[in-house]
């Protein structure tokens, strides 16, 4: 079977059935008919059939659905997987994989026709925890969050879904999905059987499972397998006990009918720790890998069955400060064709590249950032635009099973609406009444982002000198104790950068009782691996000239509702914001709010498009359009240089804001008549060679 992998936080889905309508791959251990589309709410009496062929697993049979014809003869190989990462960007795999909050509207419906012209008979979705629970207890299902709608429109357009709920996905997502909330419970063990872990999960398998129930295989849905955590064999708790209660909770919620999944990385014996017997152990590796070796590891864990990679590396993620990833097509297609050639089921990671919006990229360690795009080097681009390496994955399945005929529907179209002018209209300082309304919270030393109920974006952590610092004095952060990054300033006088990792102390200077800023910027929490618990913020003492300052003042920035406020102000930008900026001897202006706007005639048909923004000059930041939080850019890092901006946020009925908080240095000041400007352009920057030498700053 050929699957894709999607994340229902993609963008549009029009095209998406042309896509897939072109694809279609054999599998000699699954059969399956085609799926009857069904109501929002599926009468149970539907029952499609799907039988998973295989001899004794053990002593046990192995995991098996009533048996029925396969459609028109074939036996599905190859899947699409769908993967969650923000709506509108998008991710895909073969089955194929994209990210759910990467499709949405139109421009899904041309990923399921892309997808289809591949013809896998299945999309893999994840489903980010943190994205439907970001408070204890607050779901959200609605708008950009609706997975039953996603899932259901999968299923008009005849595709099958392999479900991935978690509670860990990994995926390159804020904390691998996991909600940076249940850090309020110092020394958790994250996946494991710590009570108050498994407190928290319980809740939210009781609320996501029952929604997923009707849309089984076996209730007439297009689930036809759920996925049972992620990779936990990577991770060292190695916690029997904590896969014995997802599986009898995953059973509990689901019935005994679903056929329950894990998969585990194929290096140093992964499985040992990842699989439990009642849940089917699939294993996942990219080009390069042995393919034999690979699934006789399956085989030593999975004796019977059919031969699955649920996850196929088409290409490779991104950091802030390193070139863009890339796999050739050469090495994707000739693993494509051996894994084929095996006869094995394989899920295309990813089909599509997606969009990390807003603050839900990830991270990894050492403390490497992900940034905005997640295009992945993907068979399709992160904006929907066909490459060499779709074209050439098709060739290969063509060679195991005919793919659908007609024509396969171009690149979504790309407007460049140009050169946009921005103003200053106040830094961060003088915005706290609109950020944090409801005033500072003290402490006598400084608290995490987590204490103060504050889980993304930027904190702002105030005290005042003890004494005078008239030469260079130095401000020390103690084993690495800035997560991530903090913008300097002294009586609005801008200082310098603090940093996670390298830059942990700065030279500074003012008078005894100037007030002393930090902004810290929270850049993505680590998704992978054994360091997850990444509190965020000032974590350890800071220290000036070895003495540790007291007595903070911690305004928790509530960014999103800001914007729209800062949006509506006019107040006069031609004053001074920042007079002291001209004795500071930094390269740096303190962090500000620009806005400007520009409109899309709404006589010329089609528009809007998609498109790209481009910040030439600007540094490092993140950027609203009409209210909606685009990402973060970072020019000079690289190897980002433009944000994919999808047709679905703008408007041509009133003219579109742009709002940009830069927190370095802009292109422009208060005493410069050079303008500040960004620009709207229809091709992609986002493997910029990389010129910033010392990476470990990331």
């Amino acid at each position: 079977m050929i699957l894709v992998q999607l994340n229902h936080t993609s963008k549009s889905i029009s095209n998406l059935q042309q896509w897939f309508s072109n694809f279609s791959i054999r599998q000699n251990n699954l059969e399956v008919t085609r799926p009857r589309v069904i109501p929002r709410a599926p009468p149970a009496l539907l029952r499609p059939q799907l039988c998973w062929r295989g001899a004794e697993r053990g002593a046990e049979q192995a995991p098996r659905l009533p048996a029925g014809p396969a459609r028109g003869g074939a036996r599905p190989r190859v899947l699409s997987q769908v993967k969650r990462s923000s709506w509108p960007g998008r991710r895909l795999r073969r089955s194929q994989e994209a990210r759910g909050r990467t499709c949405r509207g139109s421009f899904a419906s041309s990923l399921c026709c892309w997808c289809r012209c591949w013809s896998p008979r299945a999309a893999c979705l994840y489903v980010p925890w943190n994205f439907h629970e970001p408070q204890p207890g607050q779901y959200q299902f609605s708008e950009d969050h609706d997975v039953e709608h996603f899932i259901q429109l999968a299923h008009e357009l005849t595709l099958l879904v392999i479900l991935r709920p978690g509670p860990y996905i990994c995926a390159e997502w804020e904390m691998g999905g996991l909600p940076a909330w249940l850090l309020q419970k110092e020394g958790i063990i994250l996946r494991s059987s710590d009570p108050d872990y498994l407190e928290a999960v319980d809740k939210w398998l009781g609320v996501i499972l029952p929604k997923m129930k009707p849309f089984l295989y076996q209730n007439g849905g297009p689930i036809i397998t759920v996925q049972v955590e992620n990779e936990y064999g990577s991770y060292f708790t190695c916690d029997y006990d904590y896969l014995r209660f997802l599986q009898k909770s995953f059973r509990y919620h689901l019935g005994n009918d679903v056929i329950l999944f894990t998969t585990d990385g194929v290096y140093k014996d992964l499985p040992h720790c990842g699989t439990l017997q009642g849940l089917y152990s699939t294993v996942d590796f990219g080009p390069g890998a042995n393919i034999t070796d690979a699934f006789l590891l399956q085989r030593k864990y999975e004796p019977k069955g059919p031969l699955i990679n649920s996850e196929f590396y088409t290409g490779w993620l991104d950091h802030w400060g390193q070139p863009h990833s890339t796999v050739t097509t050469e090495a994707v297609v000739s693993s494509l064709h051996d894994i084929l050639a095996h006869g094995a089921n394989v899920n295309l990671y990813m089909f599509i590249g997606g969009t990390n919006f807003a603050y839900w990229n990830g991270a990894n360690i050492p403390y490497q950032a992900q940034p905005t795009s997640y295009d992945y080097d993907a068979p399709l681009s992160e904006a929907g635009d066909l490459t060499k390496k779709y074209f050439a994955v098709r060739d290969v399945i063509q060679k195991f099973q005919k793919v659908p005929e007609g024509p396969i529907p171009p690149s979504t179209p790309k407007f460049a609406y140009g050169k946009v002018t921005l103003r200053k209209i106040r830094t961060v300082n003088e915005s706290l009444n609109v950020l944090c309304p409801t005033g500072p919270v003290k402490s006598l030393y400084p608290l995490t982002f987590i204490q103060v109920k504050q889980y993304f974006g930027f904190v702002l952590y105030r005290t005042t000198l003890p004494h005078d610092c008239s030469d260079p004095t130095p401000l020390s952060s103690s084993f690495g104790g800035v997560h991530d990054r903090a913008y300097v300033s002294v009586n609005g006088v801008p200082q310098g950068i603090l940093s996670r990792r390298d830059e942990i102390s700065l030279n500074i200077t003012g008078k005894a009782g100037d007030a002393l800023d930090l902004l810290v910027e929270n850049m993505g929490r680590v998704n992978y691996g054994n360091f997850m618990n990444d509190y965020k913020g000032l974590i350890s003492n800071l220290t000036l000239n070895s003495s540790i300052l007291t007595d903070w003042m911690i305004f928790p920035l509530d960014t999103e509702t800001g914007v729209y406020h800062l949006g509506d102000w006019h107040g006069n930008d031609s004053r001074c914001h920042d007079k002291a900026y001209a004795q500071s001897s930094s390269n740096y202006t303190l962090p500000a709010f620009y806005v400007g706007n520009f409109s899309i005639p709404s006589e010329i048909p089609d528009l809007p498009q998609d498109t790209f923004i481009k910040f030439s000059g600007w540094t490092k930041g993140q950027v609203w359009i009409n209210g909606f939080n685009l990402g973060r850019y970072w020019p000079e890092r690289g190897p980002q240089m433009t944000l994919f901006v999808p047709q679905h946020i703008l408007v041509t009925s009133a003219p579109n804001t742009i709002i940009v908080l830069e927190l370095e240095r802009a292109p422009c000041n208060d005493d410069c008549p050079k303008l500040c400007t960004v620009e709207f352009v229809d091709k992609p920057v986002i493997s910029e060679a990389v010129t910033y030498s010392r990476l470990s700053h990331l």
